[in-house]
């Protein structure tokens, strides 16, 4: 069994700062890409930021400059550091992380966190 556990959502007034994380545990042999994705009311599930274990990363348009992402690999976690944050940032942050529980088992799995609430607003 694989569990995904964010922490660090909360209030913030527009221009504020948090920083999310995200502890992977569990059966765990090794974790290619860890990542966050939102979900605002009323819209779709879209993708924040991701990390391979070869460091490349990738950001939404609306979220460069703006929000860091990073990982410890020692501890399985992954970060989210996010500045100048804005009303439309309000969300609820998923985290996800494709991992490969035995080295007998061929392939990945995709694994998702139950979510943390970030809310922007003054």
């Amino acid at each position: 069994q694989v569990q995904l556990v964010e922490s660090g959502g909360g209030l913030v007034q527009p221009g504020g700062s948090l920083r999310l994380s995200c502890a992977a545990s569990g059966t765990i042999f090794s974790i290619n890409v860890m990542g966050w994705y939102r979900q605002a009311p009323g819209k779709g599930r879209e993708l924040v930021a991701v990390l391979d274990s070869g460091g490349n990363t990738n950001y939404a348009a609306s979220v460069k400059g703006r929000f860091s992402i990073s990982r410890d690999n020692a501890k399985n976690t992954v970060y989210l550091q996010m500045n100048s944050l804005r009303p439309e940032d309000t969300a609820i942050y998923y985290c996800t992380a494709n991992i490969k529980i035995s080295i007998s088992v061929a392939r990945n799995f995709d694994y998702w966190g139950r979510g943390t609430q970030v809310t922007v607003s003054s």
